[in-house]
């Protein structure tokens, strides 16, 4: 919606008139959307600034899409540090800042109670933790937990990120096959990687399956989303952004969360595996 501050009635209508033939042209644009929502709703004194962010590498393929068409709505330039999700909370806790904080939704609520961002947490996007499969090979039946089991023990080999060094997928996974009563079973035909790497190493058909979190798995080329894990084990991480604590501009930041978090910017994060926040 356009603030009702800095436009008057009439420039109202005609934005509003402006918006509904963009929006029935054939040549509408997704991003051009996007960047014209932006520039109606930011705020001007956000203009100009830089914002600095630390997230999820799980959110990599989507934010090199959305920071340019922000930067180029609002003028601020935006720099993005990724890494696993459990080593940027460290970075936080350990004294490190940004702008804009942008990790899991537990991760954060225990930041906020450190004192370690300001103002509120906002929810931007959830992504399962899936499987992976190279592209055109047939699909595994995964459809319920038994027949994901037999899956499972089926597949030749096998490839997630290393519980051990935080990779949140990696450690869901490790507990699904716990449950599931196969870990034991699985370790001769596992790979285990430091990160995202899963459908990477799928594609290059050095593993016949992968786990990780759907948008880590969806740009990839040279694989296909075979579907979330099944019934109880399936698992969501939700992000959640915030404001950080000692942000030296904390207005752009919040102007970067609501353009996150705006209806023209969900279908860029469905079209990377993200469901909406």
């Amino acid at each position: 919606m356009i603030p009702k501050s800095g436009y008057r009635f009439s420039e109202k209508i005609m934005l509003k008139q402006y918006w509904e033939e963009i929006m029935t042209t054939r040549a509408f644009n997704l991003m051009t959307a996007v960047a014209l929502f932006a520039a109606c709703v930011l705020p001007a004194t956000a203009r100009a600034a830089e914002v600095k962010v630390f997230t999820s590498v799980a959110l990599k393929s989507v934010l090199d899409e959305l920071a340019p068409a922000y930067e180029k709505a609002s003028g601020n330039k935006v720099t993005i540090t990724f890494g696993l999700a459990a080593d940027m909370k460290k970075r936080v806790l350990a004294g490190e800042t940004a702008d804009v904080i942008m990790l899991t939704r537990a991760m954060m609520e225990d930041l906020q109670k450190q004192n370690k961002l300001a103002g509120d947490l906002v929810n931007v996007a959830g992504t399962p933790v899936a499987v992976a499969a190279g592209a055109g090979a047939p699909k595994p039946d995964i459809g319920t937990v038994e027949a994901f089991k037999k899956t499972l023990l089926a597949a030749k080999s096998i490839v997630y990120a290393d519980p051990a060094k935080g990779g949140l997928s990696g450690v869901v996974f490790a507990r699904a096959l716990e449950r599931l009563g196969i870990a034991e079973q699985m370790k001769p035909k596992t790979i285990l990687v430091p990160g995202a790497q899963a459908a990477d190493l799928v594609a290059k058909g050095e593993a016949e399956l992968g786990v990780g979190q759907a948008s880590e798995i969806v740009p990839v080329a040279g694989v296909q989303l075979v579907g979330p894990l099944p019934g109880e084990l399936a698992s969501v991480t939700l992000f959640t952004a915030a404001v950080g604590g000692g942000s030296g501009s904390p207005d752009a930041a919040k102007s970067l969360i609501q353009f996150l978090t705006a209806p023209q910017s969900a279908p860029r994060f469905q079209a990377k595996g993200f469901q909406p926040g």
